[in-house]
């Protein structure tokens, strides 16, 4: 019981005798006994609830099965409509989602998008989203940390033209981004098991998911699902997760600093304010997977490109020149993890590298790898802005999006 970082050995030991060995065997010998009131559905397209599209609302709320805003009530008619855009039998298994075990179909990941807002053309995002959700890179089991994870989806191709995903000015708000990142969070917990403070144990709560896409045609980069390993032209989503939403600071060009120059002295500011630093220069097998999305406006990405840098080339400078030095990562490491490790105890285990050895006193490159930073291209062309979302436990995922005329 209680946040075990700030407890005292003592506590921590009277704890484990006192309270937890006593659940433990409880919960090992405790025979289970039967409610007779268990949720599961037999028969997947029976009806669970009949009445006013308010009363659906409460019922859905009641059960944990929203995200606690008015839905769309998911009838047979409507999810009907969603399945006419895939070829995929309506009962087979499209994934299967952790933490639960659970198997999404086209048939409940129509339901879930109907309950979003989603028009039934877009069941293909859906579906990807899905299978993004179920690969192991993504790691969906890892998510309900008390850090408060936010799913979001990042969109490219040909399908954003398409079904007018937006990529410009106020990109999550826009056009038919909110009902794909809400749809994104209620397949989460519908389909992956997920239920605020039983599993799903973010501290201060979550925001709804987000989708955004990249701005393509303004972007002087190739597009994120090349770096993916993508073929250009291939509509894809990327799923991703990040513990914050902003802020999004301005690069302005000085006497003594261009425009490109003060992004990345931005971003490099940006990386060391995370709370997941500690995690950052992590190697070897044990390393926590960490991912850092730089959302940045196509108008800094050209200052970027015209001062000679690539994608590849932004990721490299950040990694050899995003410093720190070792004394203030040290209190980081101390006050901010739970790891109970110095720096040096750290290098001596193989978590951190050798540099970290130097002195107090010594700047250290705090990423472990330009390959843990994601760079997409979004947002206002006529605004200079960048943002960094921090992420752990998960690396992007990227799938292909199939419409049912391709």
């Amino acid at each position: 019981p209680g946040p075990v970082g700030i407890h005292d050995v003592p506590e921590i030991t009277a704890n484990i005798e006192k309270v937890l060995i006593d659940r433990i065997v409880e919960g090992l010998t405790k025979e289970i006994v039967e409610t007779g009131k268990s949720s599961a559905i037999v028969n997947p397209e029976e009806c669970v609830f009949t009445g006013t599209s308010t009363e659906v609302s409460q019922h859905f709320t009641t059960r944990e099965w929203s995200d606690g805003l008015l839905i769309i009530p998911p009838t047979v008619e409507l999810i009907t409509e969603f399945l006419k855009h895939t070829k995929i039998p309506r009962h087979d298994t499209v994934a299967t989602l952790l933490p639960d075990q659970r198997v999404a179909t086209p048939w409940n990941i129509a339901v879930n998008g109907v309950m979003a807002g989603c028009a039934p053309e877009h069941m293909p995002l859906l579906i990807a989203m899905a299978e993004a959700l179920g690969d192991d890179r993504f790691a969906l089991n890892m998510i309900g940390s008390s850090s408060g994870l936010i799913p979001f989806a990042v969109f490219n191709g040909p399908v954003i033209g398409q079904l007018g995903i937006s990529a410009g000015p106020r990109t999550i708000s826009m056009g038919i981004n909110p009902v794909l990142g809400r749809a994104l969070g209620l397949m989460i917990k519908n389909i992956g098991g997920y239920r605020p403070t039983s599993n799903y144990m973010g501290t201060f709560g979550y925001q709804l998911g987000f989708a955004i896409a990249e701005f393509e045609k303004e972007s002087p980069w190739e597009p994120f699902n090349v770096t993916q390993g993508f073929d250009p032209g291939t509509s894809t989503v990327s799923l991703g997760v990040t513990n914050n939403w902003g802020p999004s600071p301005g690069a302005a060009s000085t006497d003594d600093l261009g425009g490109a120059d003060t992004a990345l002295e931005l971003l490099s500011r940006e990386i060391k304010k995370k709370g997941r630093l500690y995690n950052y220069p992590g190697i070897g097998p044990n390393a926590e997977h960490v991912m850092v999305t730089l959302l940045m406006t196509p108008s800094v990405a050209r200052s970027l490109a015209e001062a000679g840098y690539s994608k590849q080339g932004v990721k490299q400078y950040l990694y050899e020149n995003t410093k720190m030095p070792i004394r203030d990562f040290e209190w980081v490491l101390r006050h901010q993890s739970i790891l109970g490790r110095t720096v040096r105890e750290m290098v001596e285990a193989g978590g951190y590298p050798k540099e970290f050895l130097g002195g107090p006193d010594d700047m250290v490159r705090i990423l472990a790898s330009p390959d843990i930073l994601h760079i997409v291209i979004c947002g206002d062309p006529n605004r200079n802005r960048v943002m960094v979302l921090e992420g752990g436990h998960t690396r992007p995922t990227t799938k292909q999006i199939r419409l049912l005329d391709k």
